[in-house]
């Protein structure tokens, strides 16, 4: 009698996906362990027996689901979104570099400026030059700052002390306290910027970065609520603007928005002195503008 042995199966390497996942999930798990309850703002307690924090703080910290998350650090096939991966990188603090790669190993794309940005000409970066002293920015219609020169980055404080990521004219403008110093009108600033923001997002709608800077607006200010439930619309003017320069004093300029291109995206913004004053204190406030001269520009991690 003949006998044929089993037939075994091979044993198949792990697939790309399946790999990330696993990377995925022991990158979060470790990120998670170093940090301190005490960082973000949550008591130690005399029971803790978990390095760093827990799942359910992540999840709640981030405002997903404690069952979604633990999923994702045990490495199931789930669908990750965006806005939730930029939720994590801030709950686990993040620098650029591990923001980086948990998109990558999500396999994702990070919308916000800090990853990508469009790229700035040389021709544009020596138009920024010529420009000081007076202050002059790329923006795009999301209020990103694309790029910027060196009086700019002290008209309202210290913009390269600011994270790349969060270098949002609506965020600093409603969030950051440098900024909101700064500004003389600024209800009437807020008011003006929420309407112009609802303005351009018609464009946008559904878009991941448009949707993770809302939602991030919504979360961390009243004020942008309650400006954004007024359903106010308005376009794209010039206007004069007064500052409180922490430098040099009150600043008097004139606001333009130089398009360039044919439809409503990116944009040189430059701020010119109303009055002799203000044009010797810009004069001023370049030359105690601290930092190299070119202008500074965001940058893939």
């Amino acid at each position: 009698m003949t006998t044929t042995a089993p037939v075994t199966a091979t044993p198949q390497p792990p697939r790309g996906a399946e790999i990330r996942r696993h990377e995925l999930a022991a990158f979060l798990r470790s990120r998670r362990e170093r940090i301190a309850p005490e960082q973000v703002g949550l008591p130690r307690g005399t029971r803790r027996r978990t390095p760093g924090l827990r799942r359910e703080e992540v999840a709640q910290l981030s405002a997903v689901g404690i069952t979604w998350y633990t999923w994702l650090e045990q490495a199931r096939d789930i669908q990750v979104s965006v806005q939730v991966l930029d939720a994590l990188a801030r709950t686990l603090l993040l620098d650029a570099s591990e923001r980086a790669h948990l998109f990558q190993l999500a396999a994702a794309a990070d919308p916000t400026p800090a990853a990508s940005c469009p790229s700035v000409t040389p021709a544009l970066r020596e138009t920024l030059r010529a420009l000081e002293p007076f202050p002059a920015c790329v923006q795009n219609s999301r209020y990103d700052i694309l790029a910027y020169n060196r009086t700019y980055a002290r008209l309202m404080g210290d913009l390269d002390a600011v994270p790349p990521e969060d270098r949002n004219c609506m965020l600093l403008v409603y969030t950051d306290s440098d900024w909101r110093a700064a500004i003389v009108h600024l209800e009437e600033t807020m008011r003006l910027m929420a309407a112009r923001l609802r303005a351009s997002m018609a464009g946008h709608l559904g878009e991941p970065a448009w949707k993770m800077l809302l939602k991030r607006l919504e979360c961390e200010s009243p004020e942008f609520r309650e400006n954004w439930r007024r359903y106010e619309v308005v376009g794209n003017r010039s206007k004069t603007k007064e500052f409180l320069n922490p430098y040099v004093g009150h600043l008097t300029l004139e606001h333009t928005d130089l398009w360039l291109g044919p439809q409503a995206g990116p944009r040189l913004v430059t701020y010119t002195p109303k009055n002799e004053e203000t044009r010797e204190r810009l004069e001023r406030l370049y030359e105690l503008a601290a930092g190299p001269r070119e202008p500074r520009e965001q940058r893939t991690p």
